[in-house]
């Protein structure tokens, strides 16, 4: 399918302007991993973004109704610019003083009936604990701060837990400069808009989502998955039976956890085919406006199983495969001369084929 698409990077194509934050982010790397000697020990690749697990459950407990407005679809053909943005991260593996991530970044966009993307990384980071604080004091300056109401972030967590917040940084990074230097277009997010976390603060995504609608722009959130349940039963189960396309439109929710709260008016969509995904809309826009723009995305992208071909694509273009992992680890080698070992596994020690689950 892909083939059969017009995909290209071409530097005559004028991008929305984006901060100078490649260029620092790049000298940081190089820094963190200059001078060091230090043996890697080998990770399992995993294909999907690193989550922080302990903000993401926090999502099941809430109270809410079944109450759903039907709201019947039909694509406009106006041709609107849109741009779909997603960020992955890996393991590289684990060092005796930290552990090497890398990180990068996609931008996919579809004008003029033409898919365009553009990379950003991978970046490589070696994270000990002496350098951790430098390193989110970076992400800390670019261009939002990554402190709130309810949490006063202001040491770094624990390694091990940092690259989910650098993943995030990053992500939010690439939102808040696209929703500056894009107009009148549509921009597509991976995940929802529920905030209040330290990966989403309400106040860095409510300032991006207002710029984003001062530039002429609507954001429209896409799960791949939703936690949400009404009844016991998860959200989906109810847009089985309607036909496509269609929106649900959800009743307000309300989660008991403090500070915890959505910035979007939540639907469902099933845009075409049978699948159905959760769709969150600022709620800074009218219903109808909201609509107009679900209305245009259907006459503008291609939908492969109700899923945007461009916020599809972002995905592909910014996960790590095997093959890029084994060629990060042979430039550590001969540039930093960080030298990759195999970690004996402690599970297949103690319990032979039994200890098959995977260790990072």
């Amino acid at each position: 399918m892909i083939e059969q698409l017009h995909i290209s990077t071409t530097a005559k194509y004028n991008f929305p302007h984006l901060i100078e934050f490649p260029q620092q982010f790049l000298e940081l790397s190089i820094k963190t991993l200059r001078n060091s000697n230090a043996q890697i020990s080998q990770t399992y690749l995993q294909s999907e973004n690193f989550i922080d697990e302990l903000s993401t459950t926090k999502f099941n407990n809430l109270k809410t109704t079944a109450k759903l407005q039907l709201i019947k679809l039909k694509p406009l053909k106006e041709e609107v610019p849109i741009a779909a943005i997603d960020v992955s991260s890996i393991k590289i593996g684990e060092t005796s003083t930290g552990v090497v991530i890398a990180v990068r970044g996609a931008i996919v966009y579809l004008i003029n009936k033409k898919y365009r993307y553009l990379k950003l990384g991978p970046f490589p980071l070696h994270i000990t604990e002496e350098n951790k604080n430098e390193v989110y004091r970076f992400f800390k300056a670019y261009p939002v701060p990554v402190q709130n109401e309810i949490y006063d972030v202001t040491m770094a967590p624990e390694v091990t837990y940092l690259q989910s917040r650098i993943t995030s940084l990053f992500e939010r990074w690439l939102h808040s400069s696209l929703a500056s230097s894009m107009h009148g277009g549509i921009i597509l997010w991976d995940g929802s808009l529920t905030v209040g976390t330290p990966e989403k603060p309400v106040t860095a995504i409510r300032d991006i989502m207002e710029n984003a609608k001062k530039n002429g722009n609507i954001v429209l959130a896409i799960s791949k998955v939703s936690r949400i349940r009404v009844g016991g039963r998860q959200i989906s189960d109810f847009a089985s039976n309607f036909p496509s396309p269609c929106l649900l439109k959800l009743e307000e929710l309300l989660f008991k956890q403090r500070g915890i709260k959505n910035l979007g008016k939540v639907y469902l969509a099933k845009l075409n085919g049978s699948k159905v995904f959760r769709l969150d809309i600022y709620h800074g826009f009218s219903i109808e406006e909201g609509v107009r723009a679900v209305e245009r995305l259907l006459g503008n992208d291609l939908l492969i199983s109700g899923y945007p071909e461009t916020l599809r694509l972002a995905h592909i273009f910014s996960t790590f495969t095997a093959n890029e992992v084994v060629g990060i680890q042979r430039y550590l080698n001969e540039r930093f001369n960080l030298r990759v070992i195999n970690r004996p596994s402690i599970r297949r020690v103690l319990f032979g084929p039994f200890g098959k689950e995977r260790e990072t």
